[in-house]
């Protein structure tokens, strides 16, 4: 107990430097703005032969309305008749009222290191089926981390330090400078550039909506002939794979004007697809451009929380764990989702087209990226060698050899639950060393207005906009 009150006296009141003079918050505008200028531009390989129209599009947590994220599976595999009553023009039928809706489900971290203001980026894509639509619920973030924020969006002097994406159970991560780590650069936004796989594919290969990093430049892209192969380099294999969609941010207009890209909804949808293999090349002109939105990670929380009484529609409790939230989940209109206090969350997937309704997968509430606490890893490979940070059980330290729990001054929280306010950046270079990881956990209240912070994984910035299709 004297060692805790010794460390607790000790504690810095943002994060990991000494004590500084206030830069203003990001507005919640702002912090939507920087979400839109720093959303990627994901490259995707399609599998869509054999009556599979539309199956590798991106899509949202209510496709079918239903309000049921269980049936998001068996309902998705029915994506071809909605593709179908589209060609139709059926609008009486069922399927008309389906929202698609690509989305990437986004978070902004806002904190201080000394004078300066840095922001993390977390976009959560969305996929409703997995493994050839054998597994529901497809999760794969892009992790973003930008310094000397300054309030405007790419101001002089602003840039991008590491990315991480997901690769099945390891987490590749790229600093700035590193070949591999490329950007399209428009006058409205700076987008990482992604490959995504298909859902389909052999374990070893590239397969099960997998992400790597583009290893071609945008420049080396677009001076291609449209009539060349549709194909990227992606990090890991260094070979071409097949593009077959370009996913584009709705809200860069430079980038939706440069790829031509489109809204997907209900009277385009026939158009909108490509119906090819996975192994067969396209040409660039040949390849679909669609438009995605930004929506809020913290507007799933409610449907995992115990006490919402509709949690069991959308998960099981086989798997769950506490969060002490120091202040409520609140959405955009400020109003309440789930109270401050330590507040149980259920995240097993529900699938009610299997027998015993486990979907086999956990929702990010649980999930060591949501807290940063993951082991990076510099390359993909097979099988996966990543270490375990162990940083729910306390032991993961960063370079200042500092646990979670000695950064937020909760030493009952190791294997006990996860404070709303846990986070680790990480520098952009990799230890190999079990439980040890380089960058800092964020300490003491870092996320206070106070101290120029903002932790908006627990906050819902963007309209719901429920029911709505996007423009034509």
């Amino acid at each position: 107990m004297v060692l805790a009150v010794l460390v607790l006296a000790t504690l810095p009141v943002i994060s990991n430097q000494e004590a500084h003079a206030v830069v203003p918050l990001l507005t919640n505008t702002q912090r939507q703005a920087y979400l839109n200028y720093y959303a990627p531009v994901i490259f995707k390989r399609g599998n869509e032969n054999n009556a599979q129209e539309g199956r590798d599009w991106l899509t949202n947590y209510d496709f079918d309305q239903d309000q049921n994220f269980a049936t998001n599976r068996v309902n998705w595999l029915k994506v071809n008749q909605y593709t179908a009553a589209s060609a139709a023009k059926a609008t009486t039928s069922p399927y008309a009222r389906w929202r698609i809706r690509p989305t990437l489900y986004t978070s902004l971290i806002e904190y201080m290191t000394g004078s300066t203001k840095s922001l993390v980026l977390l976009y959560h894509v969305y996929n409703a089926a997995d493994k050839e639509g054998s597994e529901i619920h497809d999760w794969e973030r892009i992790e973003i981390v930008v310094r000397n924020v300054t309030g405007t969006p790419g101001a002089t002097g602003e840039y991008v330090n590491t990315s991480t994406i997901t690769h099945h159970s390891e987490d590749i991560i790229r600093k700035r400078g590193d070949s591999g780590f490329n950007f399209m650069n428009t006058a409205t936004g700076k987008h990482l550039m992604i490959w995504q796989a298909d859902e389909a594919g052999e374990v070893t290969a590239t397969h099960a909506h997998e992400l790597r990093y583009s290893n071609d430049t945008h420049s080396a892209l677009i001076s291609q002939p449209s009539t060349n192969q549709a194909e990227v380099e992606i990090s890991g294999k260094d070979s071409d794979k097949n593009v077959h969609y370009i996913f584009v941010p709705q809200s860069s207009s430079a980038a939706v004007s440069a790829w031509g890209a489109k809204p997907l909804n209900f009277s385009n949808a026939s158009t909108s697809f490509t119906g090819y293999d996975n192994e067969q090349t396209i040409a660039w002109y040949q390849t679909k451009r669609l438009t995605y939105e930004l929506q809020d990670i913290a507007d799933i929380t409610l449907s995992h929380w115990s006490g919402n009484p509709a949690w069991s529609t959308h998960w099981l409790s086989s798997t769950a764990g506490d969060i002490v939230l120091e202040s409520p989940v609140v959405n955009e209109t400020g109003a309440i989702d789930v109270p401050a206090g330590r507040q149980r969350f259920h995240t097993r997937a529900r699938d009610n087209g299997k027998s015993d309704l486990d979907g086999g997968r956990n929702g990010q509430l649980l999930k060591d990226w949501f807290y940063g606490a993951y082991s990076a890893e510099a390359d993909e490979d097979w099988p996966s060698t990543s270490d375990d940070f162990e940083a729910f059980e306390g032991v993961g330290t960063d370079n200042s050899v500092w646990t979670r729990q000695m950064a937020s001054g909760r030493y009952d929280s190791p294997n006990s639950y996860w404070w709303q306010h846990d986070y680790f950046v990480h520098d952009g270079t990799v230890d190999t060393d079990s439980t040890e990881e380089n960058g800092d956990w964020l300490r003491g209240a870092w996320y206070t207005a106070a101290n120029g912070g903002f932790d908006g994984r627990w906050v819902q910035l963007f309209d719901d906009r429920p029911g709505l299709e996007p423009p034509a």
